[in-house]
């Protein structure tokens, strides 16, 4: 009787310890589980503050613009507050300049969405940094924009073979955007048009579709309007005027050459896409 009632109480006993790590076991697993997606929920914090000390910290100097120059941007940040705003990159950037995590403006209330790199330059010259800004723009899920600085006077075949030999294009991304501002020395108006036809000829049956095209308001009005009306157009105007056209429909406005950015190091050139942004996002490639 003595020995039975032992074997009970040993039973029981080894009942209560394997229920008893049976709990611990559960326990441990759903911590684990816990401490696994509160670390997934704040990795993007936890980066910072890795980021922070064991980085070197990004160090914002101090740049200004005239009075006159910051009314104005001012002005027109505020008029277009509920659009669309980005900046221009090429190799007059330093890699070390920018913080892609802070990029902002209207004293860090409107966000940086768009960033277009310069690509290439006339027939062969590429642009220095454009594989490390490019990258890391995708990197910091930033709506990608690559464009080639045309040179009038120099082949448009080749320049074409010279942006797609290093702007490559990926769904999500804007369209090619033709850079043109320069006036021909060796060719004619009507030669320059041809030219340029060539060029977004061929882009456009690279990607499927319709080129931007950048330029100045007054270049625009004197060698481009009427020809080039179907493709969507980017105007650059540093006037104090509330668009860069009175007269012509624009998707985007370079409203500065001397833009603030937090989180950039030196001035940039400001953009402003005139719609929101699912209307931006349904102007990229497919």
């Amino acid at each position: 009787m003595a020995k039975t009632n032992q074997r009970r109480k040993r039973n029981i006993h080894q009942k209560r310890r394997n229920t008893f790590l049976k709990k611990r076991y559960i326990l441990l697993t759903v911590l684990c589980l816990s401490l696994l997606g509160t670390g997934f929920y704040l990795r993007q914090k936890l980066n910072y503050y890795f980021s922070y000390y064991f980085d070197k910290p990004f160090e914002q100097k101090n740049i200004s613009n005239t009075k006159k120059e910051t009314v104005r941007i001012d002005k027109i940040v505020g008029q277009y507050a509920n659009q669309t705003f980005g900046f221009d990159l090429s190799h007059y950037q330093r890699k070390e300049d920018i913080q892609w995590d802070s990029l902002s403006i209207g004293n860090r209330t409107i966000p940086m969405t768009f960033v277009v790199l310069r690509a290439s330059m006339g027939n062969r010259k590429l642009d220095a940094n454009f594989d490390h800004f490019w990258q890391t723009a995708k990197q910091h899920h930033l709506i990608r924009g690559a464009y080639h600085y045309y040179r009038p006077d120099e082949d448009p075949v080749m320049q074409a073979n010279s942006y797609l030999s290093v702007a490559k294009l990926e769904s999500g991304d804007l369209p090619p955007i033709l850079d043109i501002e320069k006036d021909p020395r060796k060719k004619s108006k009507e030669q320059l048009v041809s030219d340029l036809k060539v060029w977004l000829k061929i882009m456009e049956e690279t990607y499927g579709e319709k080129p931007i095209i950048y330029t100045y308001y007054h270049y625009y009005k004197d060698y481009l309007k009427g020809e080039f009306d179907d493709y969507p157009l980017w105007l650059a105007n540093y006037n104090d005027v509330p668009m860069p056209s009175p007269d012509d429909e624009f998707q985007f406005w370079q409203f500065s050459e001397n833009g603030i950015v937090y989180g950039i190091n030196t001035k940039v050139d400001l953009d402003v896409y005139n719609g929101n942004l699912w209307s931006l996002k349904m102007l990229t490639i497919d």
